[in-house]
């Protein structure tokens, strides 16, 4: 008897077809391009909170955690397409 995860997988398999393995390559720039928007992102967050602490007011105080919040989005957009790009080489 199949387990609810090997139904889903098996699921997944014939609707999109069969899984891709990363080679070792592959993984280690995937690695790398964590391990850079981490840093990014680290950086943005402290750039904002330096920021934030200097706020005069709540609005301030407000807008400056909306930009951050599409600052951080940006990063994550961009991590994303660079593991994306890692994933379609074949």
């Amino acid at each position: 008897m199949k387990s609810a995860y090997e139904i889903a997988m098996a699921r997944l398999e014939k609707e999109k077809g069969p899984s891709r393995k990363l080679s070792d390559e592959q993984k280690a720039e995937i690695a790398a391009i964590n391990k850079k928007y981490d840093a990014r992102a680290a950086e943005e967050k402290l750039s904002f909170e330096t920021r934030m602490s200097k706020a005069a007011n709540f609005e301030e105080l407000e807008n400056l955690r909306k930009e951050m919040a599409a600052s951080l989005t940006t990063i994550e957009e961009q991590r994303e397409k660079a593991r994306e790009s890692v994933w379609d080489r074949d």
